[in-house]
C-alpha cells in the first residue's frame, strides 16, 4: 500500500473530528428540543404551570449543574474583578449592554471581563500547541501574526456574542410588539387602566412572547415599588432598545401628561404601526430581486450553461476528432 501523505492524513483527521463534533451537537440539540417540547406539553396540560414530579435523579441534577455553573461563574468573576472598568460612565454603558441582551446578574460585568481575559489567553495557547504538534511548516513571522490575531479574537469574542444576543433579543421583542399592542388597545378600550392593562398584557403573552412579558412585568414591579410611571416607561424603552418602543413610550407619556384619551391614542398608533410594518414588508420584498442576482450569477447560471451547452460541446468535440 502507498503511504498516505501527511497533509492528506491531517485533512482526514480534521474532517473526522468535524463530523464527530457535528454529530454530538446534533444529539445535544435534539435532546434540548425534545425536553422543551415536553415542557410545553406539560404546560398546556396543567393550564399554564409546569408540573414536574420530583425524583432522586432530577433533584440531584439541578444541584450539580448549578454547583458547576456557580463555580465557573465565580472563577470568571474573580478573574474579571481586576480588569473591569472602574469609571462609573463605562460601567453604566456596559450595564446597559447587558440589560439590552437580557442579562441582569449582579456580577455580569466581572464575569464578562473574566471571559475576555480567559479566551484571550486560551486561544493563543491552543494555537501554540497546534503550531508545535501539527503545523510545523510555518515561519516565525506568520506564527506571531496568527497568535496575535487569535488573542484579539478571544478578547473580542464575548463582545461579538453579547451584540449577537442583544440583536436576537431585539428581534424577539419586535416580533412580539404588534400582538402586545393590539391586546393593550383591547384592554384599555374595555375600561382598564393603563397599569392594569400592561399587567394583563404581560400575563397573556407570557406563553408565546416571554421576553416582552418579562420586560412588562419588570415595569409593573417598578410601578409597585413607587417609581413614577414616566420613569418606568422610560426605563422600559431603554432596556428594550427599540425605536418602536421608544415611540410608544413617548406617546404614553405625552398622553398621560396632557390628559387625552389613551385608548384613542393607542388605536391611532396601532394603525400607524401596522402600516409601517406593511411598508417594511414591501421594502424587504422589493430587495429580493437584487439579492438574488449574486447567487443566480455564481451558482444557477453556470449550471444552466453546462446543461445547455455541454451536450453540444461534446458533440462538436466528437465530430472534429472523428474526422481528423
Amino acid at each position: 500500500m502507498l503511504p498516505i501523505p501527511t497533509d492528506l492524513s491531517f485533512l482526514i483527521s480534521a474532517a473526522a473530528f468535524l463530523a464527530l463534533l457535528l454529530f454530538c451537537l446534533g444529539i445535544i440539540q435534539y435532546s434540548r428540543q425534545r425536553i422543551r417540547r415536553q415542557e410545553i406539553v406539560e404546560k398546556i396540560k396543567s393550564g399554564g404551570e409546569i408540573v414536574t414530579t420530583p425524583s432522586k435523579e432530577s433533584s440531584q441534577r439541578p444541584s450539580e449543574s448549578a454547583f458547576f455553573k456557580k463555580l465557573l461563574l465565580g472563577f470568571f468573576g474573580g478573574m474579571g474583578n481586576f480588569a473591569s472598568p472602574a469609571k462609573s460612565a463605562d460601567r453604566l454603558n456596559d450595564r446597559l449592554k447587558f440589560l439590552k441582551a437580557g442579562i441582569r446578574r449582579e456580577n455580569a460585568m466581572a464575569v464578562f471581563w473574566g471571559m475576555k481575559i480567559f479566551l484571550a489567553v486560551v486561544f493563543p495557547a491552543i494555537f501554540v500547541i497546534l503550531r508545535f504538534s501539527l503545523i510545523k511548516l510555518m515561519s516565525y513571522q506568520a506564527a506571531t501574526a496568527i497568535g496575535v490575531l487569535t488573542a484579539l479574537l478571544g478578547f473580542y469574542a464575548p463582545d461579538i456574542w453579547l451584540r449577537y444576543k442583544a440583536d436576537k433579543r431585539k428581534e424577539k421583542l419586535l416580533e412580539a410588539l404588534p400582538d402586545a399592542l393590539d391586546l393593550l388597545v383591547v384592554c384599555v378600550e374595555a375600561g382598564m387602566g393603563l397599569d392594569g392593562a400592561i399587567n394583563r398584557v404581560a400575563q397573556e403573552i407570557s406563553f408565546k412572547y416571554q421576553v416582552l412579558s418579562d420586560e412588562l412585568t419588570l415595569m409593573n414591579f417598578e410601578l409597585r415599588a413607587g417609581k413614577p410611571r414616566q420613569d418606568a416607561l422610560r426605563n422600559l424603552a431603554v432596556r428594550t432598545g427599540l425605536e418602536e418602543m421608544n415611540s410608544l413610550v413617548t406617546l404614553l407619556i405625552q398622553t398621560d401628561k396632557f390628559g387625552t384619551s389613551i385608548a384613542q391614542a393607542l388605536r391611532v398608533y396601532s394603525d400607524a404601526y401596522r402600516t409601517q410594518r406593511f411598508q417594511r414588508a414591501e421594502e424587504m420584498a422589493a430587495k429580493i430581486p437584487v439579492k438574488l442576482i449574486f447567487p443566480l450569477v455564481l451558482f444557477i447560471l453556470p449550471a444552466l450553461f453546462v446543461a445547455i451547452v455541454g451536450p453540444a460541446a461534446i458533440r462538436i468535440y466528437q465530430n472534429i476528432f472523428t474526422r481528423l
